[in-house]
C-alpha cells in the first residue's frame, strides 16, 4: 500500500467544494413549503474519514430526516476553508479543530463552538519504533515534520520542556501532508501532529510500526480534537440544536452497533474507503466521539485558552460565551 496522509482519502461522490458558495442553502432561508425539511449545509474539515462516523450515520440512518433537517455534506479542497466560509455565513457548520477556535477568534473571526465531534485529543508526536529515538531526550538535534503551521512551536515547546528542552533544540520540516510517509522514508525523525487513530495504524499495515508521545501527558492541556463551529450570531437558531440531538442519537446507535454502523459508513459511493486502515481507524474511534456532543465542558476551554495566552499564542482570553456556548433546547 502506498503511505497517504490521513487527509487524502476520497470524498463523498459530488460533494467537492463550489468555486463560489453563493448556491449553499442556509437555515435561514425560507422553507420552500410548508413542512419542508430545514436545510443545513456542513463543511467537513477535510475529505470524509471515520472521524466522520457519527455524521454519516445520522445522514444514513435518517436521524437528520427525523430531526426536520436536509443536511448538505461537503467536503472542501482546502481545509482552511470551513472556519472562513463559516465566518462569512457561506455555510451553516463547520467542522473544526478546538485548538485552532482559539486563533481564529483572536484573529476576530465570528466563530463559536456549538458542539463536539471527537471529545479527546488525537494528535501525537511519533517516531519509529524500530528508529533512534526512543524517549523525548533522543530528539534532541533530530528533524521534526509537521503539516500545518501556526501551533508546531509551541507544541513542541510544551512537550519537550517536560525534559529540558525546546523547539530550538530540533529541526522543523513542512512535510504538507505526508507526515507518516516522511517518517517511514527517513526523512525526519518525528512527526508532529499524526492521529493515533490513523497514522499509527497506518505505518503498522506498513510494516513500519510507530511510537507515540501524547501531548496531553505531556505538559498539553486536554482538549476536543473536533468541534462543530457556527457563526456568532446563529447560536439561537434551534435547526442547530436538532442538528446536534440527531447527531447524539447517530452516535449512541454507532456505539451500540459498530457493525452495522460501518456498513453505513462504506455505503454506496463510499465503497473506496473499505480497506483495512480505514476498519482500523472507525473501530479506534469508537470510544473517542462525544457521546453528548451539544455538551459544552466549560473549563476545558477556558484552561486551553489561558494556556495560549500564557504562550502569547493569543492576545487575551476572550470571555467564554464569545466562542464557546451550549445551543438552548430546541
Amino acid at each position: 500500500m502506498t503511505p497517504i496522509s490521513r487527509r487524502a482519502l476520497p470524498a463523498l461522490a459530488g460533494l467537492a467544494l463550489p468555486a463560489a458558495m453563493g448556491g449553499v442553502a442556509s437555515a435561514q432561508a425560507p422553507a420552500a413549503a410548508s413542512g419542508a425539511p430545514t436545510r443545513l449545509t456542513l463543511l467537513l474539515d477535510w475529505f470524509v474519514n471515520p472521524d466522520h462516523a457519527p455524521i454519516v450515520v445520522a445522514q444514513e440512518a435518517g436521524h437528520f430526516a427525523r430531526a426536520g433537517l436536509e443536511v448538505r455534506l461537503v467536503a472542501p479542497a482546502d481545509p482552511n476553508d470551513p472556519p472562513r466560509m463559516v465566518a462569512a455565513r457561506q455555510a451553516d457548520l463547520g467542522v473544526y479543530y478546538q485548538k485552532n477556535l482559539h486563533l481564529a477568534v483572536d484573529q476576530g473571526l465570528p466563530l463559536a463552538r456549538v458542539g463536539t465531534l471527537v471529545a479527546t485529543p488525537l494528535s501525537t508526536l511519533s517516531v519509529l519504533r524500530d528508529g533512534p529515538v526512543k524517549r523525548l531526550e533522543d530528539l534532541k538535534g533530530r528533524k521534526v515534520g509537521f503539516s500545518t503551521a501556526g501551533f508546531e512551536e509551541v507544541a513542541l515547546d510544551t512537550i519537550l520542556g517536560t525534559v529540558g528542552l525546546s523547539s530550538r533544540d530540533v529541526t522543523l520540516i513542512n512535510v504538507n501532508f505526508g507526515l507518516s510517509s516522511a517518517l517511514m522514508s527517513g526523512q525526519v525523525d518525528a512527526i508532529l501532529g499524526g492521529f493515533r487513530n490513523f497514522e499509527l495504524h497506518q505505518m503498522e499495515i506498513e510494516k513500519r510500526p510507530g511510537r507515540a508521545f501524547f501531548p496531553e501527558q505531556h505538559g498539553m492541556p486536554i482538549y476536543d480534537e473536533l468541534i462543530y463551529v457556527a457563526h456568532r450570531d446563529r447560536v439561537r437558531d434551534p435547526a442547530l440544536r436538532r442538528f446536534m440531538d440527531a447527531v447524539e442519537a447517530a452516535t449512541t446507535f454507532l456505539v451500540n452497533n459498530p457493525e452495522e454502523s460501518w456498513t453505513m459508513f462504506i455505503a454506496g459511493q463510499r465503497r473506496e474507503l473499505d480497506n483495512e486502515l480505514n476498519r482500523r481507524a472507525f473501530r479506534d474511534t469508537l470510544n473517542r466521539f462525544s457521546l453528548a456532543p451539544a455538551a459544552l465542558d466549560a473549563n476545558r476551554y477556558q484552561r486551553f485558552a489561558r494556556f495560549l495566552e500564557v504562550r502569547k499564542m493569543i492576545r487575551a482570553a476572550p470571555p467564554l460565551e464569545r466562542y464557546a456556548v451550549e445551543l438552548p433546547v430546541a
